[in-house]
Formats: structure tokens, C-alpha cells, sequence
């Protein structure tokens, strides 16, 4: 039953940190949803651009806007979700936007699967002008387990989900900060791969379903000036997320982590492929196969166009954007998570 219109029904948290040129898209796309009982809980990570300028044109009394000193975009998504009011909780990115039927497509396969915890979509990536440059995250959507968020993150993007809000009461812990009772769900440690962390804790510590929607509702914004950008960092933060579920889980990880070390740095060659470093993003594919050859057998094709784009992106690079380009065009690129 849908509550009344003076409480919302879903709470949308938006970490900003100095996005005055994407956050009137963001927002403009919640706005426009076909579902409309809502609150927007904006949190200023300690912009010091134009954002909170650009949002102040913005007339309606759902957004909320709540500011803090910058500590990262796990402590934004923590401070926003502890102002939660609604039955669910959606995660977006301040650089991402939505289509206009995400929220009511999430809100009936939640409302109709009561042992759903996470429900994600597909999603299309878009360059820094919010164009779609043709690739997208087309992940596995029934059947998730803990070894699949571990190996594959179907999940994708931290602008995919929309989760049920009696899930982070179950995996939240406390810290005290000045003197202060604080209650965190993602990693305030992390600066990177928080979102995989996440994932991997509730999997491994709640019977939450996952469940994912084929069709593609988010537009996630490839930024090689981002924090996806910095592979060595992202490869590091994976790690720590790793280590830190270790515990309690060693016959687990013992069995799954070296295929999911292979996929994790996989998709971080893809990443510093589109960065232009080829020689970076050669080392890391071959460090995927050491770590384990199962990769290449459950996936051949992708495993070795990876490879072949490792080895096309030393080449100078309007070559390979012409190449990468009209393979785009013949429709042999599909990204993924990894």
C-alpha cells in the first residue's frame, strides 16, 4: 500500500562534491520520474564550486540539503541515509542520472518481492556531456550468491540500486566520532570500491535477496578524471574490502578469491584502456590470467577482446578511438562489471 503523499516512499541519497557541471542533471532526472513520492536528501560533502548555486534553482520541497566537511563519499552516503524516512533508500551519484521510470519499476519488484533486499538495473554509459557512447553494464540479474557479488558485482554501479531501508539497519555498526554516536553502513575507510565492500558484507551476513532489472534505468558517466579513473587506488581499496570480510569466511575466500582477483583486475585493464594506458592495462590482463586461467575459460570472448584493446590502446590515440569507435558500431563491445 502506498503511503500517504506527506511521506515518502522512497528517500534518495546524493552525495555532492564539487559537481555544479551534472548535478542540475541529476536532480532534473529524479524530478522527472513517473514515480513521485520521494524525498531527495542532498548532501554537500564540502563543495567548494558552484553545485550548491546551480541547486538552489531548484523550487521543491522535497529536496533537502544537508552539509558537512568533505570526508568522502562513503561518510556523504552514511549522513544521508541516517535522514532517511522512506520504506526504501536509492543511491545516486550526483555525475549520474536516471531514466524516467526507475523509480516505479524498482518500487514494484520490491513491493512485490518481499525477500528482495537489492534491487538493481542494467545500466548505459555516458560521456562527460551525458552522451551514450554505446556501452553499458548488462549484469546477471536472478540467482546472485555471495561468490557472484565477489566475482562479478552484478550490481555494477553505486547509481544502480534502490534497497530496501530495513537492510542497512542490519548491517550497520557504530562508531563514535567526537564524542559522538555514529551509524555507518558503507565504509568511511574507503575511498574507492566502498559500493563492492558493501555488497559483499550484506551478502555474506543477511539473507537479502539480490535481484536485478534487465532493462537499463541509470546512466553511469565514465569520468577518466574520477575516482574509477585511478586503477592502482581502486585496486588497493578492492583489497582492503576483501581482507576486511575475511574473517569468519576463510574456506570462502580461500575458494573464490583467486577468480575474483582475475575478474577485479580484468576490469581494471578495461578502465585504464579507456584512460589510454595500455601498458598499465597489458600488466593488469596478464596478472588476471596468473591469478586464475578459469576466467578465460568461462569467458573467452571478453577475456581476449580485453586483451586485443590492451594491446590496440599502445597504439597513438586517435588510431584507437577510430577503432574503438567502429567497433562500437558492430556492436562487439558489451562492458560489464569486470
Amino acid at each position: 500500500m502506498i503511503k500517504p503523499m506527506n511521506f515518502p516512499v522512497i528517500s534518495i541519497v546524493v552525495p555532492m562534491y564539487n559537481v555544479e557541471s551534472y548535478i542540475g542533471d541529476c536532480i532534473q532526472s529524479i524530478l522527472k520520474q513517473t514515480f513521485q513520492q520521494f524525498e531527495i536528501i542532498c548532501v554537500n560533502d564540502g563543495c567548494t564550486d558552484n553545485t550548491l548555486a546551480v541547486l538552489s534553482q531548484f523550487e521543491d520541497n522535497r529536496i533537502r540539503v544537508v552539509s558537512q566537511k568533505n570526508q568522502g563519499l562513503s561518510a556523504a552516503r552514511n549522513t544521508g541515509i541516517n535522514l532517511c524516512r522512506g520504506l526504501y533508500i536509492a543511491l545516486l551519484d550526483s555525475d549520474d542520472f536516471w531514466a524516467p521510470e526507475k523509480l516505479i519499476t524498482h518500487y514494484q519488484h520490491l513491493s512485490q518481492n518481499i525477500n528482495i533486499g537489492v534491487s538493481y538495473s542494467a545500466s548505459l554509459f555516458v560521456d562527460e556531456a551525458g552522451q551514450e557512447i554505446g556501452i553499458g553494464q548488462h549484469p546477471q540479474i536472478n540467482n546472485i550468491n555471495p561468490e557472484t557479488i565477489l566475482c562479478r558485482n552484478p550490481v555494477g554501479n553505486g547509481s544502480a540500486a534502490v534497497i530496501r531501508a530495513s537492510l542497512f539497519r542490519d548491517v550497520a555498526h557504530v562508531r563514535w566520532i567526537g564524542g559522538e554516536r555514529r551509524r555507518c553502513y558503507f565504509d568511511e575507510n574507503m575511498r574507492q570500491s566502498e559500493d563492492v565492500e558493501f555488497w559483499l558484507r550484506v551478502a555474506l551476513t543477511t539473507d537479502w535477496v539480490f535481484s536485478g532489472i534487465e532493462k537499463p534505468l541509470n546512466y553511469y558517466r565514465v569520468n577518466n578524471q574520477g575516482l574509477s579513473a585511478n586503477v592502482e587506488n581502486q585496486l588497493s581499496a578492492w583489497q582492503y574490502g576483501i581482507n576486511k570480510n575475511r574473517a569468519g569466511n576463510e574456506a570462502f575466500f580461500k575458494r573464490w578469491y583467486p577468480l575474483a582477483k582475475a575478474y577485479q583486475l580484468r576490469y581494471l585493464a578495461r578502465r585504464a584502456i579507456h584512460s589510454g594506458e595500455g601498458i598499465s592495462a597489458l600488466k593488469l590482463v596478464n596478472q588476471a590470467l596468473l591469478s586464475s586461467s578459469v576466467m578465460l575459460i568461462q569467458e573467452p570472448g571478453r577475456t581476449a577482446l580485453t586483451y586485443l584493446c590492451a594491446l590496440l590502446s599502445l597504439l597513438p590515440r586517435k588510431a584507437y578511438h577510430a577503432l574503438e569507435t567502429a567497433a562500437i558500431r558492430a556492436g562487439l563491445k558489451q562492458e560489464s562489471t569486470a
